[in-house]
């Protein structure tokens, strides 16, 4: 009787040993299969190469049809053909967020990742970022929301809505290479030499005429894709054109896209125009015609952190709009600087 009731108590023993080694298996696999990034979805590609952020792949059609994957593609949609989702004649009512026929990568050339064309890489790592317009710190939503609102003429897409997950999902996969920071060489605008002068129309005008016109119409109206609400060319004024909200309408920061973008061809490396004319011809199109953002004056709470070429009151300085306009706008610089000890650069 004893013997059997020792062999039960090593039995028991035993199961009871090898309940542990499962459980401490099962610990072990666990930890190489996260140690390993074998739960990380497959954009995220795992190895030891290094990738320029600025050459790598951004070819959306290579990856598969996973849930995360599937949520890429759409934001990369989205940004390519804006208004067949959510622009004013997609055909539901409820999904119209855009006022304006734009897309995305009208101003984000090469869907993002064109070099001092508000180059998207990296942009997820350099949010949150403080903002002057809103003088807070602001979420990557938020920032997506402000283009909705004046480059997009439109209003602000729900946070928890599948648009702004796919745009934020896609503005990720870009960002996959990119320095911790999120900073690296094309990101924002080139700078200029801004002439110290008032923009001169006519010689704008006729720049753009020579240079523009066979891409964004002689009337600014811009081109059409063949039977697409999308614009192969944009239109730079009108009632299809972005707001006088939207960071475009600055005559500095117009110049510097110019500068290093257009006319279509033209890179960091290799302009077409030289300062002086991109600034004209940014002035000349930032004379024309166009949506105006509603509540403008609530832009800048602090507005010592407005622009100095913002073409909209109120300012905290008795320069006049026209020179906020169309300049010269190193005395406004000096202004700030002398008074604030602020260094102004658009």
């Amino acid at each position: 009787m004893k013997k059997k009731d020792n062999y039960k108590q090593l039995k028991k023993i035993a199961r009871i040993i090898n309940s542990i080694s499962c459980f401490i298996m099962l610990l072990i696999i666990i930890f190489l299969l996260v140690r390993y990034d074998v739960f990380q979805e497959k954009y995220t590609i795992i190895d030891q190469e290094y990738h320029d952020p600025l050459t790598a792949n951004y070819n959306t059609a290579s990856l598969d049809n996973s849930k995360t994957n599937i949520a890429i593609k759409y934001g990369y949609e989205l940004f390519q053909n804006t208004p067949k989702h959510i622009g004013p004649n997609n055909g539901k009512d409820e999904m119209v967020y855009a006022g304006n026929n734009l897309s995305c990568t009208n101003c984000h050339l090469q869907a993002g990742t064109k070099p001092y064309s508000g180059l998207l890489i990296g942009i997820i790592n350099r949010f949150p970022q403080f903002r002057g317009r809103e003088n807070k710190m602001g979420t990557i939503e938020e920032r997506i929301n402000g283009c909705m609102e004046r480059s997009m003429n439109g209003k602000k897409l729900p946070i928890d809505g599948e648009e702004m997950k796919a745009f934020v999902s896609y503005l990720s996969w870009l960002s996959r290479y990119a320095p911790e920071d999120g900073k690296l060489k094309g990101v924002g605008y080139a700078s200029i030499e801004i002439p110290n002068r008032v923009v001169n129309l006519d010689r704008g005008a006729s720049i753009f005429k020579t240079k523009c016109s066979v891409c964004h119409g002689i009337d600014g109206k811009g081109i059409k894709l063949n039977n697409s609400p999308v614009y192969q060319y944009p239109p730079l004024w009108g009632e299809d054109s972005f707001n006088n909200g939207a960071g475009m309408t600055r005559v500095i920061t117009a110049a510097q896209f110019i500068k290093s973008n257009m006319p279509l061809g033209a890179t960091y490396e290799n302009p077409l125009l030289t300062d002086e004319e991109a600034y004209d011809v940014a002035g000349y199109i930032n004379q024309q015609e166009r949506p105006l953002k509603s509540n403008p004056e609530n832009d800048f709470p602090d507005l010592k952190r407005k622009p100095v070429s913002a073409p909209y009151p109120p300012y905290a300085d008795d320069f006049s709009i026209q020179q906020h306009q169309m300049g010269p706008f190193q005395p406004i610089m000096d202004y700030y600087m002398l008074e604030h000890g602020m260094k102004k650069t658009k």
